[in-house]
């Protein structure tokens, strides 16, 4: 596996060593397999014995494990190798994204699926929607097979560091704190971030996209992005960056320009003309509803220009070299997406545009779910 390793943004002090040469430890041995502890030194840089101490400690947590000998020939004693144990832990997953089911699913810790559930939304918002979701995490957990590390959540909205949905429109969700109500309803810790920045961890961790420049948009119930540059996560002032799906991209007071995609529609954020009540899910579906399939593909690309058209600054500004886009491919992979590209390369100077990629996900309708395994794995031990 390629070594993915998100960059910190946090000084690391000297009181916070050990946890940082611990996370260290276990990125390598996540990213790169099993190593004698002479090879994870060299790897890490740390020194032998300090990592023997740290193995020790992580076989005591039964995170990892003794091997045995290494095959490699070398002379003097046979150095013993040590490996993650994958298998030992496991983590519940939590997509929110869709405007119709809530996803859910029960991974190990190298994110193979074990089990994979949904349960519909039925139109539920507010409290209503949070007790839904405790009902579902806690019927997802009883199905575990091994000591659950904890439990990520990726939700529609601005999420902040503490798992705080600041708003979430379209749940009707304002100032809930999520990851400490469920936490409390579990008795697991709990990790809430942004369905988009999930996203976007997921597909850096385990869909084999590039970390200087990415964005990964998600198209359900809502839209939103996530972004990392230069392996970071950006979360921007107030942990809302990404919100494209609030900005506005039909104005009514430009008719020529907007007609293919009719008057502003009003959004759940309560301006009207937001790229969201284009193309979310909802929106698209009612857009190609009943239409013969040369429409459907016109009314498709007439909305992959106006996110062409959203994007193409974006993309400018960040200098992004690949755009993902998540979501049901039936609607986005076509004619959406072709037109969205070709919008961007005709709105931006070649030395931007020229290799950038518009691509969908290869990890499917599990890129969120793989995403919020991200949190948990990042928040209990600290990699990624």
């Amino acid at each position: 596996m390629t070594t993915r390793t998100l960059r910190p943004t946090d000084k690391v002090l000297p009181e916070h060593g050990r946890a940082h040469n611990r996370s260290m430890l276990l990125q390598h041995l996540f990213h790169e397999g099993p190593g004698s502890r002479a090879d994870l030194a060299r790897a890490t840089g740390l020194t032998r014995v300090t990592v023997s101490d740290l193995i020790a400690s992580l076989m005591a947590e039964n995170l990892v494990e003794e091997l045995g000998l290494s095959p490699e020939a070398k002379v003097g004693k046979p150095a013993i190798l040590v490996g993650l144990r994958t298998e030992a832990f496991q983590i519940v997953a939590l997509d929110l994204t869709d405007d119709e089911q809530m996803h859910g699913a029960v991974l190990d810790l190298s994110g193979t699926l074990v089990e994979r559930r949904s349960t519909p939304v039925d139109g539920r918002t507010g409290p209503a929607a949070v007790d839904a979701l405790l009902a579902f995490a806690r019927e997802l957990a009883a199905t575990a097979t091994c000591p659950v590390l904890g439990v990520g959540v990726g939700s529609p909205g601005v999420v902040d560091d503490e798992g705080v949905v600041l708003q979430a429109p379209n749940r009707e969700w304002f100032d809930v704190p999520l990851a400490a109500t469920l936490s409390a309803g579990l008795g697991l810790p709990v990790h809430v971030a942004n369905d988009a920045n999930a996203a976007v961890l997921g597909e850096f961790t385990y869909g084999g996209a590039s970390g200087e420049g990415l964005l990964v948009l998600t198209v359900g119930q809502g839209v939103g992005a996530g972004i990392v540059l230069d392996g970071a996560l950006v979360q921007g002032h107030r942990h809302a960056a990404g919100e494209l799906g609030h900005v506005t991209v039909v104005d009514d007071r430009d008719d020529h320009d907007t007609a293919p995609l009719g008057r502003a529609a009003l959004c759940a954020c309560g301006r009207r003309g937001c790229l969201e009540t284009v193309l979310s899910v909802p929106a698209l579906r009612r857009r190609v509803a009943d239409l013969d399939p040369e429409a459907t593909d016109a009314a498709l690309a007439s909305v992959g220009r106006r996110l062409g058209i959203a994007l193409a600054p974006v993309v400018s500004a960040l200098n992004l070299s690949e755009v993902v886009l998540s979501g049901p491919p039936e609607l986005l992979d076509g004619p959406l997406r072709d037109c969205a590209l070709a919008t961007l390369q005709e709105r931006t100077i070649p030395v931007i545009s020229s290799d950038l990629q518009l691509r969908m996900t290869p990890l499917g309708e599990d890129g969120t779910l793989l995403g919020a395994a991200v949190l948990v794995l990042s928040g209990q031990l600290g990699f990624s």
